[in-house]
This record gives structure tokens, C-alpha cells and sequence, in this order.
């Protein structure tokens, strides 16, 4: 199957997915409102003291950041991975895909809430490069996960017996190929990101 092809079978799955995650960041942005004066007075005290830090922070460890942010993404997609091998996974993919965007729109809503215009910078050097790969990334497995799901669901509940290893094969290799791209964004979050963040983290510190 050519990629032309593919995306012409997938197109529904990829225009649903997409809507589902812009509406999870776009609710994610609005509980940024629901928030009571005391939690909003928590998070200003949390994101004042994480700035703090990284301020002073001269010596990090880049290996255990690498460790920690690629251990973060793998699980995301192994966990995308095992629900697409289930049948009773595929609602639970597009749940996992709602609130990947309601923790983004909430961060971003909430960063650009408090910091006004310095959020936007902020949002717009440290927070929106990894993630304009990541989100596609996500979408792209979710849907591959999704697709293997109801290919199962037609194998098995509608009495259509058919090889499954090649799918299965197909579905996997794109989830570990996926991981690789993950893994150098991975890169790119543990040495790149930081000194970014250093650089902007002075114009913050008076906010």
C-alpha cells in the first residue's frame, strides 16, 4: 500500500484524532479559569520556584534529564502500542489522546495566563518546537493504533479470519519507528531545551 493510498483509507481516523486532541487542548486551556485563587496562588508560588531553578541550575544531570524525558515518551507509545493489540483498547487510545491535549492546552493556557506576553515567548521557545513534532507523532500512532484495533475488531467479532501478522508487523515497526523520532526530540529536550530556558528564565524572574 502507498502512502497515497494509506492516507486515503485513513483520512476519517486522522481528521478525528486531530479534532479530539485540539478539543482536549482547547478544554485544557479553559480549566486554566475553573482554577480557585488558592490553587492559582499554589501554581504561581510552583512556577516562580521552578524558575528559581532553573536559574541556578549549574549542574545538572543530562544523562538521568535524557533518561527521564525519553522514559516518559516510550511509555506513551508502548502504552498506545498495547491497547491498539487489544479490542477493547481503541477507546481508550482516544481518551489517552484527549488528555495528552488537555495537559498541553492546560500548560500552555496557564504559563501564558500567568506571564502574559513572557508566557508567550516562553510557550513559543521552550514549550511549541518539541511539541510540533511530538503531537504529530502521537496522532500518527494513535491512529495506526486505532486502525489495528477495528482490523481486529473485523477478525474476530465479524467471523472475518485473515492474517493478522503482517498488519500486526506494519503497526509495530511504525510504533518503533516512531520511538526513534521520539528519542531524538528526546535529545533535543535534554540538551537543548534547558539552555533555552536559561537564557529566557532571567526575563521571567521579575514577573
Amino acid at each position: 500500500m502507498n502512502m497515497q493510498q494509506y492516507l486515503k483509507d485513513h483520512l476519517s481516523l486522522y481528521i478525528f484524532v486531530s479534532v479530539l486532541f485540539i478539543m482536549g487542548i482547547i478544554f485544557g486551556a479553559l480549566m486554566v479559569n475553573a482554577l480557585s485563587l488558592e490553587q492559582k496562588q499554589d501554581m504561581s508560588n510552583y512556577l516562580d520556584s521552578f524558575f528559581k531553578t532553573m536559574d541556578e541550575e549549574t549542574d545538572l544531570s543530562s544523562r538521568q534529564l535524557l533518561q527521564e524525558t525519553f522514559g516518559l515518551h516510550l511509555k506513551w507509545m508502548l502504552l498506545i502500542w498495547v491497547l491498539g493489540l487489544s479490542v477493547i483498547g481503541l477507546p481508550f487510545i482516544l481518551i489517552l489522546d484527549f488528555l495528552k491535549g488537555v495537559l498541553i492546552g492546560f500548560t500552555t493556557g496557564y504559563i501564558v495566563g500567568e506571564l502574559s506576553w513572557d508566557g508567550i515567548l516562553f510557550t513559543l521557545v521552550s514549550i511549541a518546537p518539541q511539541n510540533l513534532i511530538i503531537i504529530p507523532v502521537i496522532i500518527i500512532a494513535s491512529v495506526s493504533g486505532v486502525s489495528f484495533s477495528i482490523y481486529l475488531i473485523k477478525n474476530r467479532l465479524l467471523q472475518k479470519r485473515g492474517n493478522i501478522s503482517k498488519p500486526f508487523m506494519t503497526f509495530s515497526f511504525l510504533i518503533l519507528s516512531l520511538i526513534g523520532v521520539l528519542f531524538v526530540i528526546s535529545m533535543y529536550e535534554t540538551y537543548l531545551t534547558p539552555v533555552i530556558m536559561k537564557w529566557i528564565t532571567p526575563m521571567l524572574l521579575s514577573v
